[in-house]
């Protein structure tokens, strides 16, 4: 059962913090502890620190990974902490994201907190 679907709003809705992660948790509204617990997230990206940081708030024992290649986050503290984290590079999500980064290339730093 899909309780939830996010995707990055950050520009749409002028937000700091609307990566796709959390606009998932945000759809899926007011779950309980144990719903969470049950959860799978999948991501297109590896989870930046703030979604991993939601991950283990909520205690969302598996992330599935689209690709890691263009991004990679703290995919190892997510495991010290019991996260079951799976990477599957899907060529779909690589190329995705490359050409976003390569036509996006300031969104992009915006987004992973980089510099421009």
């Amino acid at each position: 059962e899909i309780v939830g679907r996010g995707h990055n709003r950050r520009v749409q809705d002028g937000s700091a913090i609307r990566h796709a992660e959390m606009d998932c948790l945000e759809n899926a509204g007011r779950l309980s502890a144990s719903q969470y617990q049950r959860a799978t997230l999948y991501s297109t990206l590896s989870p930046c620190q703030m979604c991993s940081g939601a991950v283990l708030l909520y205690k969302i024992p598996t992330v599935i990974v689209g690709e890691n290649r263009t991004f990679r986050g703290p995919e190892e503290y997510l495991r010290a902490h019991g996260v079951h984290v799976r990477v599957i590079n899907n060529s779909g999500c690589i190329r995705m994201m490359e050409e976003f980064i390569r036509e996006q290339p300031a969104l992009w730093n915006e987004d992973i907190g980089e510099p421009e």
